[in-house]
């Protein structure tokens, strides 16, 4: 009989884990996507990007669903029930990341009548990509029962915060050298501050794939380089 709900459970945790990895990818799809609208100023796009959220949070509801029916059905315990606690975690970090990119979707259609701001749309692109990179990486450690991996990623997280203040620095220097910059720069900023929270809840997602393989969080504290005072985004 144990045997039996054990072979069931992991039946039910594979079904879940795959919806998670589903979400992943789409996830990952919006930050590329959200970034490249803005980067070639493409409304089109950017639209895409703001109608697969629904699909996302879609699947977050799914995966709510599956895993509180398998708690009831299956009472996991200790690891198995962690396991279970992970995911859904996993899940709604996914969820906040798509909010974010659908939140940079829509900047993008007002900034495209705006003319570019020399450069800020590339780094900001590349600023994207090193999180959506960092999503693939911590989406594998968790498939992998990779501590390392998750770990790496957990670092990296510096990296990110050194590009968005080196970008916010130039919006400072564009907005103070022409006015005429304010509105476009302060879209800008909120996007690339999105994209900024984006690499904390992949940095969240780090820490508890560690948190499943070992059982404890890091205890070290993570190293952050985002000192800056700009007004936050209240969307």
């Amino acid at each position: 009989m144990n045997e039996h709900i054990s072979s069931a459970y992991d039946r039910d945790l594979e079904a879940i884990q795959a919806l998670a990895m589903k979400m992943g990818g789409l996830v990952e799809e919006a930050i590329l996507n959200a970034a490249e609208s803005l980067a070639n100023r493409d409304a089109e796009l950017a639209e895409k990007v703001r109608a697969g959220d629904k699909v996302i949070d879609a699947l977050e509801v799914q995966i709510n669903e599956e895993a509180a029916r398998t708690i009831a059905l299956r009472a996991p315990v200790s690891k198995d029930l962690r396991a279970i606690l992970s995911v859904l975690r996993l899940a709604a970090s996914l969820e906040r990341i798509g909010d974010y990119a659908k939140n940079m979707a829509k900047r993008t259609g007002s900034l495209v009548e705006m003319s570019p701001i020399n450069g800020t749309d590339a780094a900001l692109r590349r600023m994207a990509r090193e999180v959506q990179a960092m999503l693939k990486d911590t989406l594998d450690a968790y498939l992998r029962g990779d501590a390392d991996l998750a770990e790496s990623v957990r670092q990296r997280d510096q990296e990110v915060d050194q590009m968005y203040n080196a970008l916010f620095r130039e919006f400072l220097t564009f907005m103070m050298e022409d006015p005429r910059n304010i509105t476009s720069c302060m879209h800008l900023h909120f996007m690339a501050k999105n994209v900024e929270r984006m690499g904390d809840l992949v940095t969240n997602m780090a820490e508890q794939v560690i948190y499943l393989v070992t059982g404890e969080m890091p205890e070290e504290g993570r190293p952050k380089s985002d000192k800056t005072a700009f007004v936050t985004d209240p969307g």
